[in-house]
This record gives structure tokens, sequence and C-alpha cells, in this order.
């Protein structure tokens, strides 16, 4: 039997521990009983980033935007789609550049859309510029 994976909760930031093997079943947190998995993007924050970003055993893609960014509002909708066809074995999330500044220089954001995976805390692939969905879904499950 595998170990446990951790599994940030979307809604209230808790760690869970999930079986490997229930993982495509889901599963709902400990704490505030919420599903794991919501075909959602998470709403990333100063407050929750490192959480997400390190704590989950899965990969999370991060998508770096901003609401003055009309290629970024283009892609907010593929986005949203894309989480709902590559949860679990991805978590997909969204942090709001212009909200986040500081995050955005720490991780040397310099053009939006920016897309980043990371995998326990380090970053393990990115990219720049909007995607449609299937290139979206081919880029991102080379990290799954």
């Amino acid at each position: 039997m595998r170990q446990p994976l951790h599994i940030v909760c979307p809604r209230c930031s808790s760690i869970n521990r999930l079986p490997a093997e229930k993982l495509n079943a889901g599963g709902k947190c400990g704490k505030c009983h919420h599903a794991l998995f919501v075909g959602e993007p998470v709403t990333l924050t100063a407050a929750n980033f490192q959480r997400f970003i390190s704590s989950n055993d899965i990969p999370v893609l991060v998508d770096f935007w901003a609401p003055w960014c009309g290629p970024c509002k283009m892609m907010a909708p593929v986005f949203a789609q894309a989480a709902s066809q590559l949860e679990p074995a991805l978590r997909l999330a969204k942090l709001n550049t212009e909200q986040e500044q500081m995050l955005a220089a720490q991780y040397n954001i310099r053009s939006i859309p920016t897309l980043a995976v990371f995998k326990q805390g380090h970053e393990i692939g990115r990219t720049a510029g909007a995607m449609d969905l299937h290139n979206l879904i081919t880029w991102a499950r080379q990290f799954s």
C-alpha cells in the first residue's frame, strides 16, 4: 500500500491525508467537510500561497493574472474548464498579481498570464501567454 497523499482543502486550507488509491474518488476535508476536489481553480493569496504549493503532494498549476489583462480575461474560462478536466491529478489555482505584488515579484513574474507548476514547494515548469484548452491540458499533463 502506498503512502497517503497530503491534499490541501480548497475551502479552509487544512492539510488532509488521502489514501493514494482513493485520489480519483476525491474525498472530503476532515475539518470543514467540503469536497477536496471541486473542479474549479482555487484562489490564492499571500495567506495561503505557501501552504498550497508546499503542502500538496499533487502538482499545483498557478495562473498568475491581473484583472486589467485582456489575455488573462480571455483565458479565465479556459483555465476554469481545465480544472474540471485535470483534477485530481493537478490542483489548479489563480493568483491575482495586482493584489499580491510581492508574490509576483518573488516569483519573477514579468508578463501575464504566466502559468507555473509547483510540486512540494519547487517550481517544475513555467510558460507565459494565453493558451486554448487543448494546449493548456496537453502542457499541464506533462507534470501530473
